[in-house]
């Protein structure tokens, strides 16, 4: 079996050789073939350099880098190495926050029989109150349309065989589809709880959390535009209700003062419902559109490979070039 363990790292030059050494002793006491993949997320310190070392001649054996020409959220930065994965089973993992050391009850689990292992750690990094009350919420909306708790049933850290990479590359928008389709794919699948505590309290930004989520919502569900036809529907039938009641008031009532409350009311409804409705229909535009222009989700600058492959030192193949 080969084994792709995927880590996506921005601005961490002063950790990457403690990291790739800690990653690497791992896997070689794990299994027998690996191959540790880098997605550098456009970073603007030393990393790419740090990196060239690493997978130089007198670097790290089966040590993978990609360097992205701009920053990405980090899902589609996880989609980047996995997706260049050659693995019978991909892992993804934060270095920072998932403990490798869980790996090998989850590559039970995928031995067992289950094509997806998720794997949540109880402890999880501070964050802000707001990003706290914005996760839950995302959260709550996501399990009410799709019926996903993407935090407790598709967590970050998670295992995945070739049979679940292939399929997710056969939809039109891998990169988002990465983030969901493993928990509702109909794969057999693990969920695994352990705790361990991070090892840095690395923050998130509330404003990119919050653009990936409703992209998420947007993209991967129908009910947002059901609401709108529901809207839509509730809308032309208050607008003939109403017009009944205008018709109503004027056969049984003499003294009605001049429609100010009647035209206010009906105004202010009307209105109301518009402003939903323009709304998501909005929301939906937008994700129309991003998806039509934004192009490619990323782009691979520089791809670095270790002089070192020990899966090929193994192989009986002699140059017999002279």
């Amino acid at each position: 079996m080969l084994l792709s363990v995927v880590c996506v790292l921005r601005n961490q030059a002063e950790h990457l050789e403690e990291l790739v050494r800690e990653v690497s002793s791992q896997l070689a006491s794990l299994v027998t073939d690996y191959e540790f993949i880098i997605v550098d997320n456009a970073s603007e310190d030393d990393s790419i350099e740090v990196l060239r070392r690493l997978t130089g001649e007198s670097g790290y054996p089966n040590l993978q880098v990609y360097a992205l020409t701009k920053a990405v959220d980090n899902h589609t930065a996880c989609w980047a190495g996995v997706e260049n994965a050659l693995g019978d089973f991909v892992a993804v993992l934060d270095p920072f926050v998932d403990d490798i050391r869980f790996l090998p009850t989850m590559l039970e689990r995928a031995a067992a029989g289950a094509d997806v292992v998720f794997a949540r750690n109880q402890q999880k990094p501070r964050q802000g109150f707001a990003y706290r009350m914005a996760s839950s919420v995302f959260n709550l909306v996501y399990r009410l349309f799709n019926g996903v708790d993407l935090s407790k049933e598709a967590p970050s850290y998670r295992l995945l065989s070739r049979r679940v990479v292939n399929f997710i590359l056969r939809h039109p928008q891998p990169v988002i589809s990465y983030r969901y389709l493993p928990a509702t794919g109909g794969f057999a699948r693990a969920n695994l709880e352990y705790s361990a505590a991070p090892r840095a309290q690395l923050s998130k930004k509330l404003s990119e959390s919050v653009e990936q989520g409703i992209r998420l919502i947007f993209s991967t569900t129908r009910t947002p535009m059901r609401i709108v036809t529901s809207l839509s529907l509730f809308g032309a039938l208050a607008n003939v209700l109403y017009s009944v009641y205008v018709v109503l008031i004027g056969i049984f009532k003499r003294d009605v003062a001049p429609g100010w409350i009647s035209l206010s009311l009906q105004q202010s409804g009307m209105f109301f419902l518009l402003s939903l409705v323009l709304l998501v229909l909005g929301e939906y535009i937008l994700n129309m559109v991003r998806l039509n222009n934004e192009g490619p989700p990323y782009h691979v600058s520089q791809e670095l490979t270790s002089a070192r492959l020990t899966r090929k030192e193994r192989l009986n193949v002699e140059d017999a070039t002279t």
